[in-house]
């Protein structure tokens, strides 16, 4: 099985598509198959030439395409990595620079989609995330108020990209349920996450390494510093007794936001963290917090899970889905209802981290590897019956 990988944002670009696609890549390597990666400049991908700024994205695909000649294309489809343009004159013109690539194509086409809003959150963004800059006179509120006109305008043309993808492609893959409703249906694979040591620490030892109190619950805030996260909450949580706070932020390549409110607590300043790292530090705590004002999906969840802690997350549809598997607690999005959560968290700590047990293996690379062959090989078989039938 040849399959040729499509991310512009790669390793040692930092960010989470490209953690994700990395990870993805070596454990399809591991199970056997020929992964090529496509990735812009700045990653390090086999081949390069895409980024969000290349119109000639579709021209760069086909011809490494044509010449490698893989059995599949698996393409990460994050929009704004390709080139989105949102026409609020005319909505119906919204485009990326890989929309021809999908319909030249001749390989069959699976997608990976890492974004898709109901209209609440779609709207949210624009409230919500505060670029630098100025906007004329009248500085961010103009800014705000035309991004926002903008956002109203182009919510279907949004969801219509996706679509599209899902319509021309030969399979589409969302990471839950929720967010394979949102572009249409598709394939629902969850995304893979496991420890990176071979030899796991005892909690007390992971703690030695960064300093932690070793006589306390430890909730973790963890991720990219922007707006969405909702880390201006934090500080706000009175912490149940026998609970701290840590945190750690830290920035993607091509963040661009302001950076995001100040927290209380144990404050890392660690940066973005290699896996082993990160692997030690989820290892030394026992929760992890999502405050997040909107969202499609949060790699940082699949990690805690995948480390065995269950979580406390704002009330959206996509914690709300795994919530309901008895993995962590969801609440309404202010200091009370998070301080409250926590302390259940802790009162019924063995229940859920037992249930957490149960689920991780479904996110090991290994076993997500195994179902995306299981999809390429369905893909590929189908082809091939609908080309000798033609």
């Amino acid at each position: 099985m040849k399959v040729l990988m499509v991310s512009p944002e790669y390793p040692p670009m930092k960010g989470g598509v490209g953690r994700y696609a990395s990870n993805l890549v070596n454990a399809l390597r591991s199970s056997g198959a020929e992964v090529k990666v496509v990735s812009s400049k700045e990653g390090g991908g086999d081949f390069d030439g895409i980024s969000p700024s290349n119109e000639r994205n579709s021209d760069v695909l086909l011809q490494i395409a044509a010449s490698y000649e893989p059995d599949i294309v698996h393409l990460q489809f994050e929009p704004g990595l390709y080139g989105l343009v949102l026409d609020a004159a005319d909505p119906s013109k919204s485009r990326t620079f890989v929309d021809d690539f999908y319909k030249k194509c001749k390989t069959p086409i699976a997608t990976t989609f890492h974004s898709a809003y109901t209209f609440r959150e779609w709207m949210g963004q624009a409230t919500i995330v505060k670029r630098e800059g100025r906007t004329g006179r009248f500085g961010m509120p103009a800014r705000s108020a035309i991004r926002a006109w903008k956002c109203f305008l182009n919510y279907k043309a949004f969801h219509d990209i996706n679509r599209d993808k899902l319509r021309l492609g030969a399979a589409g893959i969302s990471f839950s349920n929720y967010m394979a409703s949102l572009v249409g249906g598709g394939h629902v694979i969850y995304h893979g996450a496991e420890p990176a040591l071979e030899v796991l620490p005892s909690k007390q030892d992971a703690r030695k390494e960064f300093v932690l109190p070793r006589d306390k619950m430890i909730a973790l805030a963890l991720g990219f510093s922007t707006a969405t996260k909702g880390w201006d909450l934090l500080g706000k949580v009175s912490m149940p007794e026998g609970w701290v706070l840590a945190t750690n932020s830290s920035r993607s390549h091509y963040n661009k936001e302001a950076k995001a409110g100040s927290n209380t607590g144990i404050d890392l300043q660690l940066g973005f963290l290699a896996e082993e790292k990160l692997s030690m530090l989820l290892l030394a705590c026992d929760a992890v917090l999502l405050p997040y004002k909107i969202t499609s999906g949060s790699g940082v969840m699949f990690d805690a899970l995948a480390h065995g802690l269950p979580f406390v997350a704002s009330d959206l549809q996509f914690f709300r889905e795994f919530a309901d598997m008895g993995l962590g607690i969801v609440a309404k999005r202010n200091p009370e209802s998070f301080a409250r959560a926590i302390g259940e968290l802790g009162r019924k700590y063995e229940k859920y981290s037992a249930d957490v047990d149960l689920f991780k293996p479904k996110l090991k690379w290994s076993y997500v590897a195994r179902e995306h062959i299981r999809l390429y090989n369905l893909v590929t078989k189908r082809q091939h019956k609908e080309s000798h039938a033609a």
